[in-house]
C-alpha cells in the first residue's frame, strides 16, 4: 500500500475541465514524491519504510482537568504527533436532551426522598452540575463539543514503541486520563494524526468550553518571542528559540563553553542572521576565525599587528552628539587615555597620573582642541606630540623613558600613526592574532575605545562581539572599560556579545559576575568538570542541568533569557555552515574547492 492510497481523496462535483490540470502519464505528482516505498499495516502499529508508528486514542478523563495537564506529554523527549479533533455540537438540540436528563436526575432524587432514603451526594452534585451547565449554555457562556485526542508515537523497533507506550501511559494514568491503542484501526489512526483534517477513529468525549481550554496544546516549555533571529531548536519539544536582543531590557549577551563546543559557531550564526535584519556587526577576533565570514559577506577585515598597515590613533575624538557638550567628550576621552597609559606604562603612581592628565590636556590644546571649541573637524594629535609635551614637564623623565618604545622604538608603528580604519560598514572584523602577547591587552583596549568613539558618532543598530573576552578582564583598566560599554551601550543602540572559554578566569574577576547580570541573554554550552560547579552556583542550575552541560554535544547547551531557560541545539543550514564553520577539516575542503574554482576561471 502506498501513502497516496492512505491520503487519497477526490473532490466531489469537480468541473470537467479541471481534469486537464492533473499530472499527465509519466509525470510525478506531489503525493508521488512524498510517498514512502512501502507500508505494512499491523493490528498494533504501522511500518512506514522501516519506521514504526503506533496510534492511541483517549477513552476516559477525570472529573476535573487542570490547566497544562497535557504539558508533560508535550515535553517528553520522544518523537510523537498529537492530534486534537474538536467537533462543535448544536446547542439547541443539546438543551432539549439536557432538559430530559435534568428531569430524570431530579425524579431520582424525589423518589429517594419519598421513600425516606438517605440522600445521595453523587446524584445531588450531578443535578447541580447539569443545572449550571444548562444555564451557561442558555446564556451562551459555554458551548459543547465532541473532542477526540489521538497520539502517535514512533520508534525503530517494537521494543522502542513499547517503552515509549509505557512512559506515555504512566504520565497520563497519573492524571486519570486513560488511552488505548487503536487496535485494527492503525491505518485510520495514521490518517487521523496526519494534518489532512480527517477524523476516522471518531472516538469522542463531550466537553464544554471551560475544560476544553485545558487542552490548549501550546503550553509546552517554550522560550521564544514574536520577532528576531533564530538561535536554535528547543531540545525539550523541537520548538524554535527565536529572539530579538534589541527588544530586551538590555542588548548584551554572554556565551560560555569549552574549546570546540561550538560557541564561536553559535555567535557567527547569530551575526549572519542579524545582518539580514539590518544590524551592523563589529568583531574583535583574537584567532582570525572571522576572516572568511567577513569576506563572504562583503565586510572589512583589519589585521592589528606591529607590521600591519592598519593603524588606530588613540587620540581620536568622537564627534559630540546634539545633546552632548564638547567639554564632556574631551574629559571622558582623557580619562580613557589615562587608563590606556596605565596599561602601556605598567601602572602609574598618583604623581605620574597627575602628570599624564596635565600633559594630555596640553597636547590637545596644541591642536586648538579644548572643552570650549568645536573640534569635530580638527586634526587630533599623535602619540609623538604627547611625548614632546610630556618631555618638557618637570618630573617626567621616567614616563618619557617608558614611552619611547611606543613612539620611536620597536612598537612605534603600532599606534603612533593617524587612523586609517573605517568601521562604517555592515560587518567589520579586527583581528589580534598576530599581535605580540604582551601588547594584546593594550591592542584590545585601543580597538574597543576606537569602536566606542565611532559608535557614539551615529545612532545605529550595532552588535559588538568580543571573542575570548577574558583577555579584557585580566587588567582592571580594560575590565572597567568593558563594563562601561556594557552599561552605556543601550543608549547608543549597541549590543555587546562576550564569548569566553576560560570560565574560571572570567568569574574570578570582580567584573565577571556583573557582566553576566547585565546581560539579558546567556548561553551555556558544553563545560569542563573543573568549571561546572562555579557555573552551577552563578546560574542556580539544577543537578540535571549541570549534567546536561557536562554531556552536551557540539552546538548544544542551555539558553537563558531573564529568569527563563531551555535546553538548546544550534542548527544551521548547509549554506550557513559553509560560511561560518571553524572545523579545520571543513576549512581545508573549502580552501581546496576555492583553489580549484580559481584554476578553472
Amino acid at each position: 500500500m502506498a501513502l497516496t492510497d492512505l491520503f487519497s481523496f477526490k473532490k466531489k462535483d469537480a468541473p470537467a475541465e479541471q481534469s486537464s490540470a492533473s499530472p499527465r502519464e509519466g509525470e510525478l505528482s506531489v503525493p508521488d514524491v512524498i510517498s514512502p516505498s512501502a507500508l505494512n499495516v499491523n493490528p498494533r502499529n504501522i511500518n512506514v519504510s522501516g519506521r514504526l508508528t503506533r496510534v492511541f486514542y483517549a477513552v476516559s478523563y477525570p472529573r476535573y482537568l487542570n490547566d497544562g495537564w497535557l504539558e508533560p506529554v508535550l515535553n517528553l523527549e520522544q518523537e510523537m504527533d498529537i492530534s486534537i479533533v474538536i467537533h462543535p455540537i448544536n446547542t439547541a438540540e443539546t438543551l432539549k436532551k439536557f432538559q430530559k436528563k435534568v428531569a430524570e436526575v431530579q425524579s431520582q432524587i424525589n423518589t429517594r426522598a419519598a421513600k425516606g432514603m438517605v440522600r445521595d451526594p453523587q446524584l445531588e452534585t450531578a443535578y447541580r452540575n447539569l443545572e449550571n451547565l444548562r444555564d451557561s449554555l442558555q446564556q451562551a457562556e459555554e458551548r459543547l463539543f465532541d473532542v477526540g485526542l489521538y497520539i502517535a508515537i514512533y520508534g525503530d523497533t517494537e521494543q522502542e514503541l513499547n517503552e515509549a507506550e509505557t512512559e506515555l501511559k504512566t504520565i497520563l494514568d497519573a492524571r486519570l486520563v486513560y488511552i488505548k491503542p487503536a487496535l485494527f484501526q492503525q491505518e485510520q489512526g495514521f490518517r487521523s494524526i496526519a494534518p489532512t483534517l480527517q477524523d476516522e477513529i471518531s472516538v469522542h468525549s463531550k466537553f464544554n468550553s471551560s475544560p476544553l481550554s485545558s487542552f490548549f496544546p501550546f503550553t509546552s516549555f517554550d522560550l521564544t518571542s514574536d520577532a528576531g533571529v533564530l538561535y536554535g531548536i528547543n531540545r525539550h519539544n523541537s520548538s524554535l528559540v527565536l529572539f530579538d536582543r534589541f527588544s530586551l531590557p538590555n542588548y548584551n549577551s554572554v556565551t560560555f563553553a569549552t574549546s570546540g563546543a561550538g560557541k564561536s559557531y553559535a555567535v557567527k550564526l547569530e551575526i549572519l542572521r542579524s545582518m539580514m535584519f539590518g544590524t551592523e556587526v563589529i568583531v574583535i577576533d583574537p584567532e582570525r576565525e572571522y576572516e572568511y565570514l567577513a569576506e563572504a559577506t562583503g565586510g572589512r577585515f583589519f589585521d592589528i599587528s606591529l607590521s600591519s598597515e592598519h593603524h588606530i590613533n588613540p587620540f581620536d575624538l568622537p564627534k559630540p552628539l546634539p545633546d552632548e557638550r564638547p567639554s564632556d567628550i574631551l574629559r571622558s576621552h582623557i580619562i580613557e587615555l589615562v587608563g590606556l597609559f596605565k596599561l602601556m606604562l605598567g601602572g602609574l603612581t598618583p604623581e605620574e597620573d597627575a602628570l599624564i592628565d596635565q600633559a594630555l590636556r596640553e597636547t590637545y590644546a596644541l591642536k586648538d582642541i579644548t572643552g570650549d571649541s568645536d573640534f569635530s573637524e580638527l586634526k587630533p594629535p599623535l602619540l609623538s606630540d604627547f611625548e614632546m609635551v610630556l618631555a618638557g614637564m618637570e618630573g617626567s623623565e621616567s614616563l618619557t623613558t617608558r614611552l619611547l618604545k611606543y613612539t620611536s622604538g620597536t612598537w612605534s608603528h603600532f599606534m603612533n600613526e593617524p587612523s586609517n580604519v573605517d568601521i562604517d560598514q555592515k560587518f567589520v572584523v579586527f583581528s589580534l592574532r598576530d599581535m605580540e602577547e604582551e601588547l594584546k591587552p593594550i591592542a584590545m583596549y585601543l580597538v574597543t575605545n576606537h569602536i566606542w568613539g565611532q559608535v557614539r558618532r551615529e545612532l545605529k543598530k550595532r552588535l559588538l562581539v568580543i571573542d575570548e573576552a577574558w583577555w579584557l578582564l585580566q587588567n582592571q583598566e580594560t575590565a572597567e572599560f568593558l563594563q562601561s560599554i556594557a552599561k552605556r551601550g543601550r543608549k547608543y543602540y549597541l549590543g555587546l556579545a562576550t564569548i569566553t572559554q576560560d570560565v574560571d578566569d572570567f568569574l574570578r574577576s570582580p567584573y565577571g559576575v556583573p557582566m553576566i547580570t547585565n546581560s539579558s541573554i546567556q548561553l551555556l554550552m558544553k563545560q569542563s568538570p573543573t568549571a561546572i560547579d562555579t557555573l552551577q552556583n552563578v546560574f542556580n542550575l539544577t543537578d540535571e542541568e549541570k549534567y546536561l552541560l557536562l554531556e552536551s554535544g557540539v552546538g548544544e547547551g542551555i539558553f537563558f533569557v531573564g529568569l527563563k531557560h531551555v535546553a538548546i541545539k544550534i542548527i544551521a543550514s548547509y549554506t550557513e555552515d559553509q560560511i561560518i564553520t571553524s572545523d579545520p577539516s571543513q576549512l581545508l575542503q573549502i580552501q581546496a574547492a576555492r583553489k580549484e574554482l580559481r584554476g578553472t576561471m
